[in-house]
């Protein structure tokens, strides 16, 4: 494939081939060829397409479909030569079906555009992202899931304001991020629904003359439909907008959760042990074991974040159709999706190695006076107390507590009086953080029983 055929591609147009600065600005070749097996593949769809409407030859198709298997090989074998001067994948394919077939490869682009061909191509590269990011989810929801059921009655603390607030299980704890990762699933599968309409057969953007039955690429390329509007099929990137979404709200998630990981394999927390897998040491002090996957995973989100807002950048001002702007379009999800579901692998690989550590976890849910709203609610219910003033009383006696520096359950009952003269011996029954955890039995509480019950559901759903 020579440089010199590049002109040729554009017809009589031009006369002067472009210099160089307009030849880098305007080719994507370099970014773009990642979607060749998806621009062969409409590709081979349109020739069959339009032998069986009998625009072209059955011979013809057969050339131009047996020919785009050879570049498709000669792609993936590391054999085929790009060029800038070509601009984009599908000029690449097409100059090199020429070379290989000769006359019937000009046929392929009838009733067809590089608009509705770059949509159709684009939107199947992000439709199979859509597929892997379900297949991360998934697993990472399953790594979660092992661990809630092998801890659902283990006790920590939970937090607000990242200060101890009450008793919690780390089932319960586990099971938070299932919920959250588990809107994620329902995000891309419902992405997936809406964009799974083919752009197939648009044209340049007003359809084209030609007999094309779009209902058959469109079957042929697994949409469940083609788009219904040819201005819409060549100028929408919403489904790229969606996924850069969903790609969004999950990373948020993951670095959350990698958040909590980097503080509870601290020294000072010790809630959680990470595999070495996952970490890494220090060049200079050899204690060290650093959560550099779950530090990484934090910082990715950043640059996700950042291809959603360009994107938006880019699309907010163009009017219909098709502008070149749209070029841009697909550097940025490129990125997001390659580290979208390197932190879903990654975070998957740190649930499934990591290791609860029980004994920390159970010394850190006594402290901070985590019973205090126990105490509150047991005034309300043995003693009669509005809640308001159970709420004062217990807070003059974790007051007390502090002062004598020791935790609730080490008060005497003579000093639990002193704030409150019908307080019994019963009070001491609720200051315990096991019986705290098993008494919050309201639906979606800390529970194990509850937290069990979740468990299975989740099971259920996924089975």
């Amino acid at each position: 494939m020579t440089e010199q055929s590049s002109n040729q591609m554009w017809g009589g147009r031009f006369a002067a081939g472009p210099d160089a600065i307009m030849e880098a600005i305007n080719a994507s070749i370099g970014f773009d060829q990642r979607m060749a097996a998806q621009d062969i593949a409409g590709s081979r769809a349109h020739a069959a397409m339009l032998a069986a409407t009998g625009v072209i030859t059955d011979s013809d198709a057969k050339a131009i479909r047996e020919g785009l298997l050879t570049v498709l090989s000669e792609i993936e074998r590391g054999e085929f030569q790009f060029s800038t001067a070509l601009e984009d994948i599908h000029m690449n394919v097409e100059a090199r079906l020429k070379e290989i077939i000769g006359e019937p490869a000009g046929r392929l682009h009838t009733g067809r555009s590089r608009n509705d061909q770059v949509a159709t191509d684009f939107k199947l590269w992000v439709r199979d992202q859509l597929d892997a990011a379900e297949t991360g989810l998934l697993a990472l929801i399953r790594a979660l899931l092992a661990q809630a059921e092998a801890g659902a009655d283990w006790v920590m603390p939970g937090f607000t304001h990242l200060q101890t607030a009450q008793p919690v299980t780390w089932g319960h704890h586990m099971m938070a991020y299932v919920e959250m990762f588990g809107r994620d699933l329902s995000r891309v599968r419902d992405a997936r629904a809406r964009m799974n309409e083919s752009p197939l057969g648009a044209a340049a953007l007003a359809g084209t003359s030609f007999p094309i039955d779009r209902d058959m690429t469109a079957k042929a390329l697994g949409f469940d439909r083609p788009a219904a509007n040819s201005l819409d099929a060549v100028s929408d990137r919403d489904f790229a907008l969606e996924f850069l979404s969903a790609a969004s709200i999950c990373a948020m998630h993951l670095s959350r959760f990698a958040e909590e990981l980097v503080i509870w394999s601290s020294a000072q927390f010790r809630f959680v042990t990470l595999s070495d897998r996952f970490s890494t040491g220090s060049s200079i002090m050899p204690q060290k074991k650093n959560p550099d996957a779950a530090e990484l995973i934090r910082a990715k989100v950043g640059r996700i974040f950042g291809a959603n807002t360009a994107l938006m950048m880019v699309m907010k001002g163009l009017p219909l159709t098709y502008s070149k702007d749209m070029q841009e379009d697909k550097e940025q999800v490129f990125d997001a999706a390659d580290n979208w579901m390197l932190a879903l692998a990654a975070m998957e690989g740190m649930v499934r190695d990591m290791t609860g550590n029980r004994e920390s976890l159970a010394a850190a849910a006594g402290s901070g006076f985590s019973t205090a709203t126990d105490l509150a609610d047991w005034l309300v219910r043995v003693v009669g107390l509005p809640f308001r003033d159970a709420h004062h009383i217990t807070g003059a006696l974790v007051a007390l507590a502090e002062s004598k520096g020791c935790d609730l359950p080490d008060l005497s009952l003579d000093e639990m009086q002193s704030a409150h003269a019908g307080i019994t011996q019963d009070v001491y029954s609720v200051l315990g953080v096991e019986n705290s955890v098993n008494s919050r039995m309201s639906y979606g509480g800390t529970a194990p029983t509850q937290v069990r019950a979740q468990i299975e559901r989740w099971k259920a759903n996924l089975a």
